[in-house]
């Protein structure tokens, strides 16, 4: 990183710190570690950097700003423009790997993370191809967006038309002249409805179980970013009531169209794990009548869709933009490291009493913007791991 002197020769430490995924909370760990002359070796279960990234629809844009979204000791360049694309996210990851010289392995998965042998410090990895690997501390960055998930609608396995989760949309035109029904008003949802109106798609429905919080991505140039940075620390309901103004001012009121306002104050429902929905085109898709929003979906019923309100639709083809799981109990056993949802229970430079030196990045998702947090965690974790380090080297 800039201004901090080369790193060691770190190939002579024979317990290196394995970080497991190389999306950008791996890949700023394992850069914040080398900086400080710790050997990390970041495992990836794919073939290349950024693979969830790489996966995503064709028009994602990040949601917060280029200069607030860098990962530690390289800026993204100014050319990639506010917004940067999902295509040039991907290339700033593989630059980034490429200019901090990170020990990449690819293609392994880890399965298994368990304590070392009693009498030993540090953990054991087993990965596939009956590896076993030995690690001195582990940071667990596998991905806020791991395993799609799609609720257990009754009826689904024998529905007529096209059900698939948004993580296997890329564009609108296989959607194009045909019916499709949204499920989800996240900010995915909301953006693969607008990509499918401007893509030519005959009628585009928007299933809405919780109407969400509208913000506007950028009010007279100040983005939305640096407002929830500065109100991340305040009191709930102190931030609840500025949103609430501020929302009023800038976003119209869609009640009419089906998209009330929502009667829990925006960070109360941040607290609760719901992040706003930055508005790129819906609201002004939903009041002209392109996107139409409806009742949530209770089943299927042969070739229709049942909705909470009673009515019955026939859409070609229905996207669940209905969120991810973890994923992560088979990886993490019995350590007790989870909460009742699978979430890490810890995150950053704090470790569990039970699992000192197990580490996790990537598994929240601040209004302050996930890059960004992922950035600052990498520092912390990687001075957490350094302290140890030192502390477990003898003095000469």
């Amino acid at each position: 990183m800039p201004g901090v002197p080369a790193a060691p020769d770190m190939t002579t430490q024979p317990r290196p710190v394995y970080v497991i995924g190389a999306g950008p909370g791996g890949l700023a760990v394992a850069a914040a570690l080398r900086a400080r002359g710790v050997r990390a070796v970041v495992v990836e279960k794919s073939d290349a950097v950024g693979s969830s990234w790489r996966g995503h629809y064709d028009r994602l844009r990040l949601h917060t700003t280029r200069r607030l979204s860098a990962l530690p000791g390289l800026p993204m360049p100014r050319r990639f423009g506010r917004w940067v694309s999902r295509d040039d996210v991907v290339r700033y990851l593989e630059k980034y790997a490429e200019y901090h010289e990170l020990e990449l392995v690819t293609g392994v998965e880890v399965t298994r993370i368990e304590p070392a042998p009693e009498g030993e410090d540090g953990w054991t990895l087993h990965a596939s191809g009956g590896r076993v690997l030995t690690a001195a501390a582990v940071v667990v960055a596998t991905g806020y967006n791991h395993t799609p998930a799609i609720p257990d609608w009754p009826g689904q396995d024998t529905y007529g038309g096209r059900l698939l989760h948004a993580a296997d949309y890329r564009n609108p035109r296989p959607y194009a002249g045909q019916d499709v029904l949204v499920v989800g008003v996240g900010n995915t949802g909301a953006e693969i409805a607008v990509d499918l109106v401007e893509g030519g798609a005959a009628r585009v429905r928007l299933a809405v179980r919780t109407a969400p919080h509208i913000m506007r991505r950028s009010t007279a140039g100040w983005p939305a970013q640096r407002s929830g940075i500065l109100v991340r620390r305040l009191p709930v309901r102190l931030v609840d009531g500025l949103s609430r103004l501020v929302t009023r001012a800038s976003v119209p009121d869609l009640s009419a169209y089906g998209l009330p306002r929502p009667a829990t104050g925006l960070y109360s429902r941040v607290k609760e794990g719901a992040i706003p929905l930055q508005d790129v085109g819906l609201v002004d898709a939903v009041r002209r009548g392109a996107v139409e929003p409806v009742a949530a979906v209770e089943s299927f019923d042969g070739a229709e869709v049942v909705l909470a309100d009673g009515s019955r639709i026939t859409p070609d083809a229905v996207i669940a933009a209905t969120g991810y799981r973890r994923a992560l109990e088979g990886l993490l056993g019995e350590l007790g490291v989870l909460d009742e949802q699978g979430r890490p229970r810890t995150h950053g430079a704090r470790t569990s009493q039970q699992a000192r030196g197990l580490y996790f990045t990537g598994f929240t998702n601040p209004i302050s913007g996930m890059f960004r947090e992922m950035a600052m965690d990498a520092e912390k974790i990687a001075k957490a791991v350094a302290r140890q380090a030192r502390r477990r080297t003898p003095s000469r």
